[in-house]
């Protein structure tokens, strides 16, 4: 047995006895089977168990940034942060990320694939219910599945079931998802925080605009870009749930999200202003969770648009940039550099290709291969996205300089940044959480027809792989095309990506978790609110 084996047993022992599902019996007889003794084992029952054993009991306040007056509860319009960490919080997924960065059940309690993967099969967890007492059902999980599929949809999750031909059931307590080619990756897809389940109208609708769900806590209250007041829903399908109710409150500002924090008017805020960090970690009674993931930003630049549409101011841009100073200055080393393309070392196919580096003479050069010698552009940026979005954007403007490029900063109101700019300017600054697979990501954002194609890119040779690398279950094969793309993306494309960030949060310490917490969305993937508890 290998050492990422044992760790995976461990870890699931050890969540096993924290939420009651064995005794100490049961967990000092699976420890010892992994190799472990009675004294390490009797150590580890009284550390990492009896004082880390859930409780129920209290209200989880969460100071959440990113929150807008525009926030929707459609789940096919959801962009911003605190729509994400809503989602998690009061609906559910036919599947999701754990706390170890692997794929588990929620509403689906099992998956099976035919041997193309072109047809999947899931089966439902009993007793899921919606806050309003009815009982889920298979045509609510249709309804859900289709409110963003078809030519009428708005949804920006279409391009991620653009493959799916039919949705059906199955008796009534399975569904089956055909697939027009195979796609290995599909229960990692039903992950994304777009594809909740909602109830059906009975016509085959899913009805959108109601606060009804069927998550760990339902809603009483709830004023966009303002606050949310959520109560333990009794009737939810899963363990955990342990807080008696969940208030989130929009704190847009990193300032007054960490004073709250500080002042106990919050237990847990989901990003920490990385310039005060060193300050935050010696303040009394707070805790730092530091996360390496596959989060990352994106400087995207319309393709269709002048200057853009040269892929030689493109590279202008993208060799004008000098990364490594930007993680030191502005994440003060809390990310990892990136090289032009959304896939993170730490997740799947990931390629070693060759670092592109901070060079003025070699932006020069592709200007003048564009027809100049000197570029203006306006880059626009919130701090709302990110603490130090703005800071970043004009320290890439003071390095740009040197090879004659003029980047004009435009700061961007905090409130309504993704209904105002996103998608809508030419040059912004973005940040995306991670998907679980390269197929997710470039589905949602570099594909032609993708709604999130934020910089309108259009590769024909790029297309062709993604529909290529999705159906191949090959994974030699799959790896050599996913590299193909990460060099495409990263020498044709019109997205900048320059570092992946690290998920930096902070708690009261009388907020407590399991070991590990994922990493794809802050706040432990945005389910702290079931899987935490008060000490």
């Amino acid at each position: 047995m290998s050492d990422r084996e044992t760790d995976k047993i461990v870890a699931d022992i050890m969540s096993a006895a924290r939420n009651k599902r064995i005794g100490r019996r049961g967990f000092m007889e699976g420890m010892m089977a992994t190799g472990a003794g009675v004294a390490a084992a009797s150590t580890m029952w009284a550390s990492k168990v009896a004082a880390q054993t859930p409780k129920r009991g209290g209200t989880f306040r969460v100071g959440v940034h990113d929150g807008n007056t525009s926030d929707s509860m459609d789940p096919g319009q959801y962009d911003s942060v605190f729509e994400i960490q809503l989602a998690h919080c009061h609906r559910s997924f036919l599947t999701e990320i754990t706390n170890t960065n692997e794929l588990g059940p929620d509403v689906a309690s099992s998956w099976s694939a035919s041997d193309d993967a072109s047809e999947w099969r899931f089966e439902l967890a009993p007793d899921v219910t919606f806050h309003s007492g009815k009982s889920l059902t298979v045509d609510d999980v249709i309804a859900s599945l289709n409110h963003h599929r078809g030519d009428d949809t708005t949804s920006a999750a279409k391009a991620l079931l653009a493959d799916v031909t039919d949705v059906v059931a199955d008796g009534d307590n399975a569904v089956i998802i055909k697939l027009r080619s195979g796609n290995a990756d599909l229960p990692y897809l039903l992950s994304d925080y777009h594809l909740v389940m909602l109830p059906s109208d009975g016509s085959g609708n899913a009805i959108f605009d109601t606060q009804d769900g069927t998550g760990p806590y339902k809603i009483v209250a709830h004023e966009p870009g303002v606050r949310t007041q959520l109560e333990r829903h009794d009737g939810w399908h899963r363990e955990g749930a342990w807080f008696d109710a969940v208030e989130m409150v929009v704190l847009n500002d990193a300032n007054a999200r960490q004073t709250a924090l500080i002042t106990g008017d919050i237990d847990a805020i989901t990003d920490v202003d990385l310039k005060t960090v060193g300050l935050l970690t010696r303040a009394p009674g707070i805790l730092i969770d530091d996360v390496p993931s596959g989060s990352h930003v994106t400087l995207p630049m319309f393709c269709d648009v002048e200057p853009f549409n040269d892929v030689n101011v493109r590279l202008a841009l993208k060799y004008a940039i000098n990364r490594e100073e930007i993680i030191q200055k502005i994440l003060f080393g809390y990310g990892s550099i990136g090289n032009d393309h959304p896939i993170a070392p730490s997740l799947p196919y990931w390629a070693d290709l060759e670092q592109r580096q901070y060079d003025p003479d070699k932006a020069k050069f592709h200007l003048k291969e564009a027809g100049m010698e000197n570029l203006k552009v306006s880059l626009s940026a919130a701090d709302s996205v990110m603490s130090g979005a703005v800071d970043m954007c004009v320290l890439y403007s003071e390095q740009a300089k040197a090879a004659g490029i003029d980047i004009e900063v435009v700061r961007e109101p905090n409130d309504g940044y993704w209904s105002n700019v996103w998608l809508t300017k030419p040059f912004i600054f973005v940040q995306w959480g991670a998907r679980p697979t390269p197929d997710v990501m470039y589905s949602l954002a570099y594909k032609s027809d993708a709604a999130w194609n934020e910089s309108h890119w259009q590769n024909e040779r790029f297309n062709e792989l993604l529909l290529l690398a999705k159906a191949e279950l090959d994974d030699a094969k799959r790896q050599e095309m996913y590299t193909e793309m990460h060099t495409l993306c990263r020498d044709d494309g019109g997205t900048i990506v320059p570092f992946f960030r690290n998920r930096t949060m902070a708690r009261r310490d009388n907020v407590m978790h399991e070991e590990n917490i994922a990493s794809n969305w802050e706040l432990d993937g945005a389910r702290g609110y079931h899987r935490w508890w008060f000490a």
